[in-house]
């Protein structure tokens, strides 16, 4: 079946109708209201700087829930030290640049068009950044996108052991405070899995995000 090709009108097809390995549609743009529409739907840009713009939408999804958060014992050994220091959305920019770069060597799809896309979601209130630091110094962090009760996440970067592990669990466990249903890990990496992601269907992820963003208007949560 061909891949159904994005118009103008903010549509997606049918997350069912993905090909097996999850790709669901090409052409489109990174407009805030189409990658809005996206997510809340179950669906992600994931492209390099050689090809168009393409959604996803995989089967099974990698998700994590922040009350499962799974920590180490040598992981709660340093935080309980306070080796680094959290914050959140102090630097987007540096931290999605930096999650680009780490990735420059083997081709990374946070080109720079999807740099100030994000960087725009972040100016609107829906693109968050977590970031550990080490004597001042920038050395880890993530950023993802919130919307209700859902947090999807993107990329993580670290420079010194831990410290994106560091930054995850930190955020994890705010969103679990928060009353945040998923954490939405895409697709499999064992960095995850051993901090306690897991797979669901498609079908149970989309019901899960459709009630989960439902709960309260969408907004800021930091």
């Amino acid at each position: 079946m061909p891949i159904y090709r994005l118009s103008n009108n903010l549509v997606f097809p049918d997350p069912s109708l993905a090909e097996e390995d999850g790709l669901l549609a090409l052409d489109g743009d990174l407009s805030p209201e189409r990658l809005l529409l996206a997510y809340s739907n179950g669906i992600f840009p994931w492209f390099s700087d050689e090809e168009p713009i393409l959604w996803w939408s995989p089967d099974p999804r990698f998700v994590l829930y922040p009350k499962d958060i799974r920590i180490s014992h040598s992981m709660k050994k340093i935080l309980k030290k306070n080796i680094y220091k959290i914050s959140f959305d102090t630097c987007f920019r540096d931290v999605i640049s930096n999650c680009s770069n780490m990735r420059k060597e083997e081709g990374t799809w946070i080109t720079n068009e999807m740099i100030e896309a994000y960087c725009k979601l972040h100016e609107l209130g829906f693109a968050h950044s977590v970031e550990t630091w080490y004597e001042d110094k920038l050395v880890g962090g993530l950023y993802g996108i919130s919307m209700g009760k859902c947090f999807f996440g993107e990329s993580m970067f670290s420079t010194m052991d831990n410290a994106s592990k560091a930054a995850f669990i930190t955020l994890s466990k705010l969103l679990d405070e928060k009353g945040f249903v998923v954490i939405d890990c895409q697709v499999h990496t064992h960095h995850l899995e051993s901090l306690g992601a897991v797979y669901i269907s498609r079908e149970d992820f989309s019901q899960m995000v459709k009630r989960a963003i439902s709960i309260e208007p969408l907004k800021l949560f930091f």
